[in-house]
């Protein structure tokens, strides 16, 4: 049995036929999982109280092993955003994914490492530890979903979900040589999830394959009534149907004359661009010059968000409490002890981005250039079908390589505009480098046209292999 080259569909019907059982998964699960977590550090908890007398396998997900990231919520189980605030929290209701999951009867692994409260692109940043790249262990998994994309490479589970605010499950897929998709926002109730920047928060898939991307983004793909966020069927179709494939890529070419983006990179993406070629599409340069600005305002209004967000963990009402000799002095103990530094970074940026005096000058600067980028996306989505770009200027890197904040988030540059927008995007696994290191492909559709990248992400499969 092998998670990494069997479909989540081909388990399924394994399952139905009677030529595997639930038991033969979980516990091939576990072995894999032994062998290689004590190293890695993928998972921060193993469930063991599974079912493991399935009868039947009506859903398509049934019986079959999955790890998921922690700060999605299932009522009675522990759930901490890898971070020492929550260190101790158990969940007090099921996010609407985890309704999905139980009506689905799949088998939940456990939880999966990630960086302090999602925010992070190496996973260094966890209060468990860092995960490492289980292709090669002195590199970092990418983040902050690093534990997700490294249990899915590493062959413990066939599929993990992840989130998504700048780039979460595309840059650990980039990293580990794995499928990562972020959906379109408000295809997947984000109910449930512990909110970081709730304009731009989305649950996705890291698979080994875009057809098992597909297979679960078709199961969590539902409208939840209770998430304001999440937009109806009907509307959805609304965008669909203004959509046809007529096999055009854009490549917004004066956007990869960013600095830092390796040769080897471009030289894979080019290669890419003319296997795509052959498979008949046709390659297009296009223009979008705001694109430029996206980085930075995507660090201006995440930050806002976060401050926003976070403020709630005060050590009054719930998670870690520090005693102060008042107030303020409890709350900065509190928030001292129970944010890594690269959370308290955000915070104060955004604390300082929102204040008076200043937010006119940032804040609602950067919401603007945000609509203004949002615009030029949709209007180029008139001529073309998708958009093309590596998934991140570089391989992953070795732990200790980049020690500045900003050369780690300028590794988001290629991923954090499709954020800002909402548009749907698949991460793909493109060849090796000369280190045997994964090369990433970075598709981006029309808003709620998943179907398009995973038609176009299969045609890529198939001529990359």
């Amino acid at each position: 049995m092998n998670f990494k080259k069997t479909t989540i569909k081909q388990l399924h019907t394994d399952l139905v036929s009677g030529n595997i059982t639930a038991k033969d998964l979980y516990d091939h699960s576990m072995s894999v999982i032994d062998e290689r977590d004590t190293s890695v550090n993928s998972f921060i908890e193993v469930f063991t109280d599974q079912q493991l007398d399935h009868s039947e396998y009506t859903h398509i997900l049934s019986g079959i092993p999955v790890g998921i990231k922690d700060n999605i919520l299932f009522k009675g189980k522990k759930v901490s955003s890898a971070s020492q605030m929550l260190e101790n929290y158990t969940a007090s209701y099921d996010s609407h994914i985890a309704k999905i999951f139980k009506a689905q009867k799949a088998m939940i692994m456990g939880r999966l490492n990630m960086d302090d409260m999602a925010m992070g692109t190496s996973t260094e940043s966890s209060y468990f530890g860092p995960t490492l790249n289980p292709l090669d262990e002195s590199r970092v998994p990418g983040g902050s979903s690093g534990g997700p994309a490294a249990a899915v490479a590493a062959g413990m589970v066939p599929y993990t979900l992840g989130s998504d605010t700048g780039g979460s499950i595309r840059q650990p897929a980039a990293c580990c040589g794995v499928v990562g998709l972020k959906p379109t926002y408000g295809a997947v109730s984000r109910r449930g999830l512990i909110a970081m920047s709730s304009s731009l928060d989305v649950i996705g898939p890291i698979t080994n394959s875009v057809e098992d991307a597909e297979t679960v983004f078709n199961v969590i793909n539902e409208y939840d009534p209770l998430d304001s966020t999440s937009v109806p069927l009907k509307k959805r179709a609304e965008y669909q149907n203004k959509n046809k494939n007529n096999k055009v890529i854009g490549v917004p070419r004066s956007f990869l004359e960013v600095d830092g983006l390796n040769s080897e990179v471009l030289e894979n993406f080019n290669d890419s661009l003319e296997l795509m070629k052959k498979e008949g599409y046709t390659i297009v340069d296009v223009d979008l010059p705001n694109l430029q600005h996206a980085l930075a305002v995507y660090y201006t209004l995440q930050p806002a968000e976060v401050s926003s967000n976070l403020a709630r963990y005060d050590g009054i009402r719930y998670a870690l409490s520090e005693k102060g000799e008042n107030l303020v002095d409890g709350y900065k103990k509190t928030k001292t002890k129970g944010f890594g530094r690269e959370v308290q970074r955000r915070i104060m940026l955004g604390t300082y981005v929102l204040s008076s005096g200043y937010h006119d000058e940032y804040y609602y600067k950067a919401r603007q250039l945000r609509s203004k980028i949002t615009q030029e996306i949709r209007d180029i989505f008139e001529t073309i079908d998708i958009l093309a770009t590596p998934t991140a200027p570089n391989v992953a890197f070795k732990f200790g390589a980049k020690k500045d904040p900003i050369s780690l988030y300028l590794e988001d540059v290629f991923k954090v505009p499709y954020k800002l927008t909402g548009n749907p995007a698949l991460s793909i696994p493109s060849g090796k480098n000369s280190e045997n290191m994964p090369f990433s492909m970075h598709f981006t559709a029309p808003m709620f046209c998943e179907q398009k990248l995973f038609e176009a992400g299969k045609d890529f499969e198939r001529v990359i292999l």
